[in-house]
């Protein structure tokens, strides 16, 4: 028996009338829970961990062998390293976790834990989760596609700007104020094209992945929500994935 305000109650009942209790969700479909950052530290840590995974091993031969190689081949200090044309498609997720030093580490582990909290409060976990990724995966895949061959790629940056991109659409479709938003993403933009070593591209490639993802995901009707949401994301992962096998068939032409 459990205890209950009006006396005990069976486990049968307790059960009976908890399927008919509406489960709390987020405003956009997600599981409401108590921690509504617990995605985001796990991104965190994942990113510092790896960090120091480069300072035992070696930040250089960390970045050589997971970071995102946009080509065929680049000769890292005579080394012939092969690219995602070559068939080492980890790279476009893996080189999203490396980063060039611990201030590109410090920066957009900084964004993240700002922008991280209140997206995934909104979206819930599942939902962050999959903007993230894909979010890091557009950048990724853009740099690949547009940046100059054998140029060798790390940060989490692009999913940095997924988030950018994904916090103001969230934020108008609640009716809040962007303004905020808008100026220091500017701020970032101007950076990006200012600083030559900034990959531009896997910077624009994870803003506009990450504001098509979360727009599909708050923008989906509320009937059919959770269907259409794991469907956005989906058709943006094959959308991803049909890039990539173009871009290495016209490497290898």
């Amino acid at each position: 028996m459990r205890a209950a305000s009006v006396g005990f109650q069976c486990p049968g009942c307790v059960a009976e009338g908890a399927r008919t209790v509406r489960e709390p969700r987020t405003a956009f479909g997600g599981r409401l829970s108590g921690d509504g950052s617990r995605v985001t530290v796990v991104l965190v840590g994942l990113n510092v961990a790896v960090h120091l995974l480069g300072l035992v091993l070696g930040e250089s031969a960390l970045r050589q062998q997971f970071g995102n190689v946009a080509g065929p081949v680049l000769l890292e200090r005579g080394l012939p390293l092969a690219g995602v044309a070559e068939g080492e498609y980890y790279r476009l997720v893996t080189a999203a976790f490396l980063h060039a030093g611990i201030v590109h580490l410090a920066l957009n582990m900084v964004a993240l834990g700002v922008l991280g909290p209140p997206l995934e409060a909104a979206l819930g976990r599942l939902r962050f989760a999959a903007l993230y990724l894909l979010s890091a995966l557009g950048g990724s895949v853009t740099a690949f596609l547009l940046a100059p061959q054998n140029t060798l790629g790390v940060g989490a940056s692009g999913a940095i700007f997924g988030l950018f991109g994904a916090y103001y659409v969230v934020v108008r479709r609640l009716g809040g104020s962007t303004g905020s938003i808008v100026g220091l993403l500017a701020v970032n933009l101007v950076i990006t094209f200012a600083v030559p070593f900034i990959d531009w591209r896997a910077h624009l490639g994870g803003l506009v992945t990450g504001a098509l993802v979360s727009a599909a995901l708050v923008h989906a009707p509320r009937s059919r929500r959770d269907l259409v949401q794991a469907a956005s994301c989906v058709a943006v992962l094959v959308l991803l994935v049909v890039l990539v096998v173009v871009r290495r068939q016209a490497l290898a032409g």
